[in-house]
């Protein structure tokens, strides 16, 4: 301590010290200037060349919609083979055909469909499922979904189980919109609570869809986890499922819970009325 101390006390240190110091935030500030000037050139050029695909992807949709090119074709085409290698491209395309989806049904809605499993973009779609990023899960499980991919159903539901609570809204949501009621009436032997944002997220889905069978929403009822019975007496009141009266006058009559007692008699006298 002594020795340290008489180094202190003699100030040689403190020159070298400040020239350390003076260079070391020059260069630092050195460093950080290039990153940004680098990353700036990067995202001027990405959007450069997005501008690009999105004139190329346009020609590209024409010709699948309208023209009924089949992707056979595109493919031997060496413009298109050279574009989709890249990473970029693929995910402007896929930007894209999901978009017209959403705007086009029918007979365009199902060209579309077809040309997102023909060219290969549907696997990108399950790639994004195996990521560890829950953003990542959500943006393939959205993208599966829109483009009806009943095959991925399964795979869907698995994260409809998830902790992180956008990743199990996100998953249910999908599930609804592939299957219907047999995307909930897994939730029957659910072991957590479903708070009320998931349980109106999972209201709204079943409006949004359409849903025309409602075939199973009464299996809900019969769940040992109250936040389940609650939800599927909400979806039996919002939906004016009339036909499932009887499901919710036996649940009136039999539960041991006053709340969802109070809750089915609320239900019946809104329907009956």
């Amino acid at each position: 301590m002594t020795k340290i101390w008489e180094l202190y006390r003699d100030k040689h240190w403190v020159e070298p010290f400040l020239i350390f110091s003076i260079c070391f935030f020059v260069g630092v500030s050195i460093v950080l200037y290039l990153f940004i000037i680098g990353s700036r050139n990067k995202n001027i050029k990405r959007e450069k060349l997005r501008k690009e695909h999105d004139q190329q992807i346009a020609e590209l949709i024409f010709l699948v919609v309208f023209e009924d090119t089949p992707f056979a074709e595109i493919k031997k085409r060496q413009e298109y083979m050279m574009l989709f290698g890249s990473l970029l491209f693929r995910k402007v395309l896929i930007e894209s055909v999901i978009n017209l989806h959403k705007n086009y049904d029918g007979v365009y809605a199902k060209k579309l469909e077809h040309f997102y499993k023909e060219s290969g973009l549907i696997n990108d779609s399950f790639k994004m499922l195996k990521s560890m990023k829950w953003e990542v899960k959500c943006k393939g499980i959205t993208e599966l979904a829109e483009m009806n991919i009943t095959d991925s159903f399964e795979k869907i539901l698995t994260f409809s189980k998830a902790r992180n609570k956008t990743l199990k809204i996100t998953a249910i949501n999908a599930c609804i919109k592939l299957a219907g009621t047999e995307g909930i009436t897994h939730l029957k032997a659910h072991p957590y609570p479903i708070d009320d944002w998931t349980q109106l997220n999972i209201i709204a889905a079943f409006k949004k869809h359409d849903i025309g069978d409602t075939k199973g929403v009464e299996h809900l009822l019969e769940s040992h986890n109250t936040t389940v019975v609650t939800l599927g007496l909400k979806l039996i009141k919002e939906l004016k499922l009339t036909q499932k009266v009887p499901y919710v006058a036996q649940l009136a009559e039999r539960t041991p819970n006053a709340l969802i007692q109070y809750e089915a008699q609320n239900v019946l006298q809104e329907l009956t009325v």
